[in-house]
């Protein structure tokens, strides 16, 4: 893979083949998989795995922790979280480093769509095939072939209700 001047990518990031990474990519320490497509401006950080043929559009973030199957669809403008009460310092007011947290995991299972501009909070696992509304704050797990939208993001509808809807019209 050809890395240009506006892509940070570190040496040890694992590479799938045909991956395509757009310009202005911040990739360290994570796994991408066959045929995945990266957009600009997403930061992927170490730790985080990215399954085959997965597509993570534009100024997404996502952070340690998190593992996206195969055929995840990550939308624009996307925040993961691994850390539900984040601080700046510990207990002795130093900077905190790793010692002082655990990484709290995140799983997008395969087949998963996540709207632009969403944000998914760690110990969640979004089903199979689940579709997760733009704008969508997940707080808590999204069953297989769900639909979920809002703040908090709850369930709308069912996958198998929407392929019945647009069949009878």
């Amino acid at each position: 893979m050809e890395i240009s001047e506006t892509q940070c990518i570190a040496p040890d990031v694992k590479f799938g083949k045909d991956v395509k990474i757009y310009n202005f990519v911040n990739l360290y320490g994570c796994s991408i998989g066959d045929r995945s497509k990266i957009g600009a401006f997403v930061e992927i950080q170490k730790g985080a795995k990215i399954g085959a043929d997965c597509k993570v559009s534009s100024h997404t973030f996502i952070c340690e922790g998190v593992t996206l199957e195969d055929g995840v669809f990550v939308g624009h403008h996307v925040v993961f979280i691994n850390d539900r009460h984040p601080r700046a310092t510990n207990q002795n007011g130093q900077l905190q480093t790793e010692a002082d947290w655990s990484i709290q995991p995140t799983l997008i299972k395969r087949g998963a769509s996540i709207g632009s501009g969403s944000v998914i909070l760690c110990n969640v696992t979004i089903g199979e095939n689940a579709m997760i509304g733009a704008g969508s704050v997940v707080t808590k797990d999204v069953p297989d072939n769900a639909v979920v939208v809002g703040n908090p993001a709850r369930v709308v509808r069912y996958y198998e209700t929407l392929c019945a809807e647009a069949m009878s019209k």
